[in-house]
């Protein structure tokens, strides 16, 4: 394997990933001509790579499409599957001609910084200046394919979009002779199910005792395969090992009310506490906690008769707005429950679980016999994310409370010269990653300027207070309790009317969406 050491610069700015924000961000930093590494050997991200067959959207067509791009067939209510949105994606590409900046099946394997090519002090972090100062602050080194040379690209921006999922899987940590090793069984990890051809995962699971460690969507996407691989003679149950409960939900709708009224709106996000409120404003939302409590409650009635969680065992201890505000919510799949009562699908919850030679043990000393277990314990965003970021930057990145402080959503304070799209989430993705890029974009092209550090700092301790009051999973970096007001003020800074609706009532109750936020043509 040679390495190249010759610095590439045919271009100013890269992207690394492909994937949802990957693309955004290439669509409007596309007059600055950006090369985007992807490591595999197409668009899509982790629609791509971490799918099975069953893998859906969880939402309809309209609440996940790009403001300038909509799907052909958007007035389908269904929800798409992940075949048809990596076709919208590929669209979307090749509409907007993103292809040409790609180049797959390259992978970052390297990012240093070189600044001005002195030695970096650690109280010089954050003073810095326009994002393409003119000549090249990172070198990038990329490899095609595992075993391809090592080529070093040289950037004045880079914008990582690789996003919280895929690619790292988090393991769970046991005693020593209480972990995999010890299972005569076959473990994996979702991600590497993920891998599996169709016939390849039926065979895995057809006829196999399996326990899918997990309560989210993906855990619940692979039990019921599972159950429905083993489905006639010979088939077996599959368990579900549960150690935090999460609401889910049938559909988007509340005891015959759409969903949206209760959180997606300015007259339901008004209630929540905000960054940035006044005294009065605070005050407000006090008072109207107990109305926020109601709400919520009257949302986990309607699932708790709709669904059977209580036969189950499967109610969570926490309330749902919790869920809501650390972007936890899940839409379960139609004949999940169905194959539950059919008794494919059994629940088993612990707070704590081992291997042994032939399954799995629990804290209060019952077993659990297997041939497979696939853990479905999601990705370590954090270990992938330190991996393309060099130090001293790496030991900062998520000064100062353990989440990496993104101004913005965007702009981490500390790092220079480097966009992040795609890490804060809410409850919609897609869409905020779009307006991000377009953000981005105006701020790279100088139509406005960064505050301080320090401010931006304090703008992102404002924001972490109110996850902090809103949820005990505030580190998973969720907005969705005051996306619309964080949407204001990505406008606010790009110079555009915050408010998109075309009247009043429409802008206190209905819900805001990508389209709101296509750009008229007066807008600049």
């Amino acid at each position: 394997m040679a390495s190249n050491h010759n610095k590439l610069t045919s271009s100013r700015v890269a992207i690394i990933g492909a994937g949802v924000s990957g693309l955004s961000a290439a669509k409007h930093l596309a007059h600055h001509n950006p090369i985007v590494f992807e490591a595999s050997d197409s668009v899509g991200g982790v629609w791509k790579s971490c799918t099975y067959e069953t893998t859906k959207l969880q939402s309809a067509r309209v609440d996940y499409e790009f403001s300038d791009f909509p799907w052909p067939t958007r007035d389908d209510t269904s929800f798409p599957s992940y075949v048809e949105i990596l076709d919208y994606l590929e669209s979307y590409a090749k509409h907007f001609d993103l292809l040409k900046f790609m180049k797959f099946g390259f992978k970052v394997i390297q990012v240093r910084y070189t600044g001005d090519g002195n030695a970096l002090k650690m109280d010089e972090l954050g003073a810095y200046g326009s994002l393409l100062p003119g000549k090249p602050v990172w070198e990038v080194a990329v490899q095609n394919g595992d075993a391809g040379d090592i080529q070093w690209h040289a950037f004045e921006l880079v914008v990582v979009c690789t996003g919280k999922f895929g690619d790292v899987p988090r393991i769970p940590t046991f005693p020593v002779k209480k972990g995999p090793e010890i299972f005569k069984g076959k473990v994996m990890h979702s991600m590497d199910y993920c891998k599996l051809e169709k016939e390849e995962a039926s065979h895995l699971l057809r006829g196999r005792k399996v326990a899918v460690i997990g309560f989210k969507k993906s855990a619940i996407d692979l039990a019921l395969e599972s159950a429905l691989a083993n489905q006639g003679e010979g088939g077996q149950a599959c368990t579900m090992v549960v150690r935090t409960t999460h609401w889910v939900f049938p559909h988007y709708w509340v005891w015959g009310l759409p969903f949206f009224l209760f959180y997606s709106t300015r007259a339901s996000q008004f209630l929540h506490d905000r960054p940035d409120q006044s005294f009065l404003r605070t005050l407000f939302c006090f008072i109207f906690s107990l109305l926020r409590a109601v709400v919520s409650k009257f949302i986990e009635s309607y699932v708790l008769w709709k669904l059977p969680l209580e036969k189950y065992g499967l109610k969570p201890d926490h309330s749902f707005e919790e869920d809501y505000a650390s972007c936890q919510m899940a839409i379960i799949p139609d004949n999940f429950f169905e194959e539950a009562d059919k008794g494919m699908i059994w629940f088993k919850k612990t707070s704590n679980w081992c291997f042994n030679d032939q399954g799995v043990e629990f804290e209060d000393g019952t077993t659990l016999e297997a041939d497979v277990v696939i853990l479905a314990t999601g990705y370590d965003g954090k270990k992938k994310l330190k991996a393309i970021v060099p130090e001293p930057f790496r030991t900062c990145l998520e000064f100062p409370c353990g989440v990496m402080p993104l101004y913005r959503g965007t702009i981490h304070p500390l790092i220079p010269n480097m966009g992040f799209v795609g890490y804060v989430q809410s409850n919609s993705n897609l869409h905020t990653s779009e307006l991000r890029s377009l953000w981005l974009s105006r701020l790279v092209d100088g139509n406005f300027k960064l505050p301080s550090k320090e401010q931006m700092l304090h703008q992102f301790s404002k924001e972490m207070e109110v996850m902090r009051r809103s949820s005990r999973f505030y580190k998973r970096h969720c907005i969705s309790t005051f996306s619309i007001q964080h949407a204001d003020d990505l406008c606010n800074d790009m110079g555009l009317n915050p408010w998109r609706k075309s009247n009043l009532f429409l802008e206190a109750f209905s819900p805001y969406g990508s389209q709101d936020y296509r750009l008229a043509q007066e807008e600049p």
